[in-house]
């Protein structure tokens, strides 16, 4: 499930390469909160600016940094709670921000977890290999960061058709791009990109987000604990969590819902894919246009044992969010509904993918049939930052945003969202949609139907949350020999 061996030869090379760049690598508890931050780092950090390839920003790589762009330290968890003057849901939809990581997502975090286990143990070897990181946007930039942090050379896979700034951004700072055929849902042509790159004699480690336990644990780790924080400061005496809710992508955020129910038994997992492309609801397929999520699949790590709704949320109501959001005239329309001018302001931390995921949050709520003490929780992966071109070129096709159309996303979208394409999972459901992992992972990408089978036990996944003390105890002892901590 996720391979701790050392290779005392990788390894040697990897606290090489550590002692020359002055990396001191955070363990997940540190990470999570559960231990203390060391003064270190917090000198480091003092003045630096948090996209920096610095190693010391390895240690913003978490949920709680001070929103600040350089010199931040660290405080609450970064969240907001909606109005329902926004949503049209009594419950509180809960969300949290993913802006204030470097590269300004948190899928950074989900690199770290795919790279570091490799790196401490030496089954990556930096002075050698190169790191190939294929994603639908977000997880290959945060790959490529880490890798120059590093500094080992990086290869960036992701779809043609993805966001302008994720390519610009990337050209600065991964050694190679690498553009596939297709948009969100095309991650087969991606799969088939490594392959090829497996096959041609370069010496290529690859960090597969969507089968690397890794991205779990991470998740499960920091995230699921950071969420646990925000809670206790939104329930309240009365308060109760009705649910998680997440677009699946490659499935690792995911996992901090297996934490919370470690927690907070009675509570539910929804997982949100576009209606484009409805694999977990109908075994369906297609093209869709949020981006980020990457569908046609079950990724290897996603607990579907364990997921109990699936909800599909049409591609062009994100779309129409992010115009409502971040348009002079939406603002305005939003602001004479009663939002406060700290909610408007807000609304710029959306993505795309954060504008389904609330979509997905109001139809749950409206499914659990939710009041005022109920909170729904989710997570915005990156803000409207990395999707400016994208308003242009929506303006660009449909026009300015009028009061008309500003009223009429929200009503529709948001106030008018219904319970449709949505299916509460039950034991039969959840073994279908397990069952689709075959035809990716088996006939493809060289799993077994005995691995597949036994994801299907829960002890499979307790022995990988079961890794993270010995996973942070590797990473001390690494940073030991590397000897800077």
């Amino acid at each position: 499930m996720l391979d701790l061996t050392v290779k005392p030869e990788g390894q040697k090379a990897a606290i090489r390469r550590a002692r020359e760049r002055r990396i001191v690598i955070p363990t997940l508890a540190e990470m999570s909160g559960a231990a203390p931050l060391r003064a270190t780092a917090r000198e480091r950090l003092a003045n630096l600016e948090l996209w920096s390839v610095d190693p010391a920003n390895l240690f913003r790589i978490r949920w709680d940094n001070e929103p600040v762009n350089r010199g931040g330290g660290f405080g609450d968890v970064n969240f907001i709670e909606l109005p329902s003057a926004l949503t049209g849901v009594d419950a509180k939809i809960v969300a949290l921000v993913g802006k204030w990581f470097p590269t300004g997502a948190h899928k950074v975090g989900a690199a770290f977890g795919c790279l570091v286990p490799r790196l401490v143990t030496g089954q990556f070897d930096p002075e050698r290999q190169q790191a190939a990181w294929p994603s639908t946007g977000n997880f290959c930039r945060g790959g490529a960061y880490d890798s120059a942090v590093l500094g080992c050379r990086s290869i960036a896979i992701l779809p043609e058709g993805m966001s302008r700034e994720r390519f610009e951004w990337l050209k600065s700072i991964a050694g190679q791009v690498i553009k596939t055929p297709g948009t969100e849902s095309n991650v087969k042509e991606i799969f088939d990109k490594c392959h090829e790159l497996s096959r041609s004699g370069q010496d290529i480690a690859i960090f597969n987000q969507f089968e690397d336990f890794g991205n779990y644990l991470w998740h499960f780790a920091v995230t699921g604990p950071a969420m646990v924080r925000v809670l206790e400061r939104v329930m309240g005496a009365r308060g109760e969590l009705c649910g998680l809710v997440l677009a699946t992508g490659s499935a690792g955020t995911l996992a901090s819902g297996d934490y919370l129910k470690s927690r907070l038994p009675a509570s539910k997992i929804a997982a949100v894919e576009a209606l484009q492309c409805p694999t977990m609801l109908r075994n369906g397929f297609g093209a869709h246009r949020i981006e980020g999520i990457g569908d046609k699949h079950i990724p290897w790590i996603h607990n579907v044992r364990n997921t109990d709704y699936a909800i599909a949320v049409d591609d062009a109501g994100p779309l129409e969010l992010i115009r409502l959001f971040n348009s002079d005239e939406g603002r305005r329309y939003l602001a004479g509904r009663g939002l406060s001018d700290a909610a408007v302001n807000s609304l710029p931390l959306f993505g795309i993918s954060g504008a389904a995921n609330l979509i997905a949050a109001v139809k749950f709520a409206k499914a659990c049939g939710t009041g005022p003490d109920d909170v729904v929780l989710t997570v915005l992966t990156d803000s409207i930052d990395l999707y400016r071109s994208r308003l242009d070129e929506l303006a660009e096709t449909n026009g300015p945003l009028t009061a008309a159309g500003a009223a009429a996303a929200h009503h529709r979208y948001l106030l008018g969202a219904g319970t449709d394409d949505m299916l509460e999972l039950r034991g039969e459901d959840r073994r279908r949609i397990h069952n689709l992992k075959y035809f990716t992972w088996v006939e493809q990408q060289g799993r077994t139907a005995e691995e597949l089978d036994r994801l299907w036990d829960p002890d499979s996944w307790r022995g990988v949350q079961e890794l993270l003390g010995p996973l942070d105890a590797l990473i001390e002892d690494f940073n030991g020999q590397v000897g800077l901590a």
